[in-house]
Parts: C-alpha cells; sequence; structure tokens
C-alpha cells in the first residue's frame, strides 16, 4: 500500500477521543459548557483541530434547547388516539386541530421600518409601541389543510363557544359525517357550558392531547407559520388592523392550502420518548 499523500498525521485517535470525552462528561471550571479556546487549552491543541473534532462528531456545546415531559397519566392512550385520527382517519368524518393563539400583540415600531437593499436587510427598531392584542382561534382541516379562523379581544369560553358555531355554520359537509376535534386541555375548553354545547351537537367527537404537548396538534404548525411570515415582521398601528391582516392571510392561505404531512406513528413516537425518559433517569436529577 502506498504512504498516505500529504503531512504526517500529528492529531492521533486517542487524541480525538480525549477531547470528545472531556467536551461529553466534563464542564470547565466556574463555566457551563467548554468553548474551543478553553477546550485548546485544556488539552494542549489547537482551536481549529479542536473546531474539527467538534464538527466531525457533530458536537455544539455552545447551543442548548429546552424539552418538557407530559405528566398526563393516560399519555400513551391520547398519543395513540390523536396520531391515529392523523393516519388513519375514521370513515366519513372530518378531523379538525383547534387552538387558540392568544395575546397576540399589535406592535408598531417607533421608527419607519428601513427595506432590504442590495447588501443590507431589512431593518426595524429594536422598541416598539403595543396597541393592544388580540387571540386567533384556529380550527385546521387535518386532511385538506383548510383553516377556519375568528379573531377575539378576550380569551375566554364565551369566545370559543361563538368559535364553535362559527365552526358549525361554515364547515362544509355532507349529512352523516362526524367531526372529531383534537383539542388542548385549557380551561375554556372544559367549562360546563362548552360541555352542554358538544352534549347538543352528537356529531362532534372531543379528542384531547395530553398535558404538556401541544407539538401533538398540528394547528400549532399553522400559527408558527402565521407568525413567521406575517406577524413577527409585521408593523400595526392598531388592533384593527393586526386582525385584519390575520383576515387576509387567512384568505390567501384557504386560497391555496396544503395539508401539513404526518408522517410519525404512535410507536415511534412513544419510542424515542421513553429514550429521553432514560436519558433523564441516567442524568443525576
Amino acid at each position: 500500500m502506498s504512504p498516505r499523500p500529504g503531512a504526517p498525521r500529528t492529531v492521533t485517535d486517542a487524541d480525538v477521543e480525549r477531547v470528545v470525552t472531556a467536551t461529553l462528561e466534563t464542564k470547565p471550571k466556574a463555566a457551563t459548557h467548554w468553548s474551543t479556546r478553553g477546550m485548546a487549552q485544556a488539552t494542549g491543541m489547537s482551536q481549529s483541530t479542536i473546531s474539527r473534532i467538534w464538527r466531525t462528531f457533530e458536537l455544539k456545546p455552545h447551543r442548548a434547547d429546552t424539552f418538557k415531559l407530559s405528566t398526563d397519566p393516560y399519555f400513551v392512550e391520547k398519543v395513540r388516539d390523536v396520531v391515529g385520527l392523523y393516519l388513519a382517519p375514521p370513515d366519513r368524518a372530518i378531523v379538525l386541530s383547534v387552538d387558540e393563539k392568544s395575546q397576540v400583540q399589535a406592535l408598531d415600531r417607533t421608527q419607519p421600518v428601513l427595506p432590504m437593499t442590495p447588501a443590507q436587510v431589512e431593518r426595524g427598531t429594536h422598541d416598539y409601541v403595543r396597541h393592544g392584542t388580540t387571540s386567533l382561534v384556529a380550527a385546521l382541516d387535518v386532511a385538506t389543510g383548510k383553516v377556519i379562523g375568528k379573531c377575539h379581544r378576550r380569551h375566554r369560553h364565551q369566545e370559543f363557544l361563538k368559535f364553535l358555531d362559527h365552526v358549525d355554520a361554515t364547515l362544509p359537509r355532507e349529512p352523516g359525517v362526524s367531526v372529531h376535534i383534537v383539542l388542548d386541555n385549557y380551561a375554556t375548553h372544559k367549562t360546563p357550558a362548552v360541555k352542554r354545547w358538544f352534549v347538543r351537537h352528537p356529531e362532534y367527537h372531543l379528542h384531547f392531547i395530553p398535558t404538556s404537548s401541544s407539538w401533538l396538534n398540528q394547528v400549532e404548525r399553522f400559527f408558527a407559520e402565521i407568525t413567521e411570515k406575517r406577524i413577527r415582521r409585521g408593523v400595526f398601528k392598531s388592533v384593527h388592523a393586526l386582525e385584519q391582516a390575520i383576515t387576509e392571510y387567512l384568505a390567501e392561505h384557504n386560497a391555496d392550502p396544503k395539508p401539513f404531512a404526518w408522517v410519525a406513528d404512535a410507536d415511534s413516537i412513544l419510542d424515542r420518548i421513553k429514550r429521553v425518559c432514560e436519558r433523564t433517569s441516567d442524568s443525576g436529577h
């Protein structure tokens, strides 16, 4: 075998193992995570070498994320119920994912936004003026991607009942078709008045997601989309202007709706959560 071209290798496998082990299993003094400079000083290697090793093993000590595990005693049953609706809905049924995006702020910048130019991104002032809030209640048709939405200034069970009446009046469906609603456990969804509404409408069936599991409610993906595309960088001089922008976005979305793709089955979701629980149990907490 011909010799390896280029300069002789100076970083051994043992050096790589030492860096990876130190990154995963230790912390620097008086700090929460390693930097390339700190790890280089601790191991006697260069910062560029540490960077290459971290990139190779996809180690990112400078980044952190959050998570929350549900303590719902019926977590497994609810996951299987909701995911089953997404992947294999009943015959002659419509599945709606329903939730509220509450306290959406009508924010106005203190100076006009500077538009994007070549080599310069759009710029807005870091400070803003608040003009009030609204709440968007939305029902996503899981099969078609269409969204029924209404804005309300208050966030009570009375507004939720008005929205249910609106859904019932506007949702196109044939006689004999049932409606399955996926909801979270917010108190406004469980008041006596709301329960009586569903008793009067037996064609509607409720499916509650587990507590602390908003990721299981597909309408949250629509909320993320409207926030990114219309709300976050918008300039609204009144709550009415914000609500008008939301209404226009809903109309544009529904002109060419596309359903969100849900591919994970219940077993794969539960298996992943099991692995997280096992790692948490072994973390010393």
